[in-house]
């Protein structure tokens, strides 16, 4: 061969003595009729020519690319680096390779890399949706394009999603600080327009409502990452300041902690604090802080497989008894409230990182 020329299949096909036909069933591991002797051969003639098959040109043929896009919502967030790994996981294992965009909450970000992921023939697409293009996801439907929603859902649209369960970890983080003694709880989340977050606050409202207490409009707070801290500082001002608070997410900690430690405020001291996620770094806090910690690893893992079986078996209709997978988690108690409640189990704090079944 040519110096300098790119070996192709022919090339390997003659240096090995077989046919273009056994080499491609070689390289798509299709080993049933072939000897371990031609296998062997095959592979000596790959290596010393060093050939790359062209993997646009099988994927043209094949109609597929192995290849999936992965669209995140912002990958500062600890949930969207620990699920973006457990689907890389995945696919890897099953010879599927993985780009990962990320929207910074963007619909017009979301919908270039989608239109740009498309273009470049992925077989299909894990998203954590922005919920603001619902057009662009109703073309999902309507042509029967593989994805899977994760995270978040979207009410009367058929597509595949994984969720964790939302309200009840938010009920039992508000349960579990009633149950200290508080009465004056708030709760800060980013803004409820996405579904996630509607469903921490109505978990919380709803804890408080079984446990006869008043829901107070001026304890909730759903803000902007950028504003988190003014309305903290608003808040903690009032005259019948929260005794408690309930972070919605891992962002929305990372503003608490900073205001807090730079006005010198203690928890749970002066303030019970609980997270409604996990984070890595809670032993190292002056406190260590309960949090709530959900199955992300498995979700990432499931919506993967949920994905790839729609690409290999080529069927993205929606069977209504399977379509919403919900997980479940448990509380994280340490000292941030004061501790364990003494005498009886804290609610939730069992192991339950298992999916709670299928949903319609």
């Amino acid at each position: 061969m040519a110096k300098g020329k790119r070996a192709t299949l022919s090339d390997v096909a003659k240096s090995s003595n077989v046919s273009k036909s056994t080499v491609s069933q070689y390289l798509n591991h299709r080993y049933e009729y072939m000897s371990a002797e031609t296998k062997a051969r095959i592979e000596a003639a790959i290596n010393e020519l060093d050939y790359q098959p062209n993997i646009l040109a099988r994927s043209l043929k094949q109609k597929t690319t192995a290849t999936i896009g992965v669209i995140v919502a912002n990958l500062l967030h600890r949930f969207s680096t620990e699920v973006t790994r457990a689907i890389e996981d995945y696919c890897h294992h099953h010879d599927y390779h993985v780009i990962i965009c990320n929207t910074d909450e963007d619909p017009s970000k979301e919908k270039k890399y989608v239109e740009m992921l498309i273009a470049k023939q992925v077989d299909g697409l894990i998203i954590v949706p922005t919920c603001q293009n619902m057009e662009l996801y109703q073309r999902f439907v309507d042509d029967h394009y593989p994805v899977v929603f994760l995270d978040r859902k979207l009410e009367g649209l058929p597509l595949y999603t994984v969720v964790m369960d939302n309200i009840r970890s938010s009920y039992i983080c508000t349960s579990h600080l009633i149950a200290h003694g508080h009465e004056r709880i708030a709760i800060m989340t980013p803004p409820r327009h996405i579904s996630s977050r509607a469903e921490r606050i109505e978990g919380y409202e709803a804890a408080m409502r079984d446990h006869g207490l008043p829901i107070r409009p001026e304890y909730i707070k759903s803000t902007r990452i950028d504003e988190a801290i003014p309305e903290l500082e608003r808040m903690l001002s009032m005259e019948e300041r929260p005794t408690a608070l309930l972070a919605g997410n891992d962002l929305i900690l990372m503003e608490v902690l900073s205001y807090m430690m730079g006005k010198g405020i203690r928890f749970p001291e002066d303030i019970a604090l609980v997270l409604i996620d996990e984070v890595n770094f809670t032993d190292f806090l002056p406190s260590p802080l309960t949090t709530f910690k959900h199955p992300v690893g498995h979700m990432g893992r499931k919506a993967a497989e949920m994905l790839l079986d729609q690409i290999k078996t080529r069927q993205t209709t929606v069977e209504p008894e399977s379509h919403l997978v919900v997980f479940k988690g448990s509380l994280q108690v340490r000292k941030s409230c004061g501790g364990p409640i003494p005498h009886r189990q804290a609610p939730g704090t069992q192991d339950e990182d298992e999916a709670i079944g299928m949903e319609q």
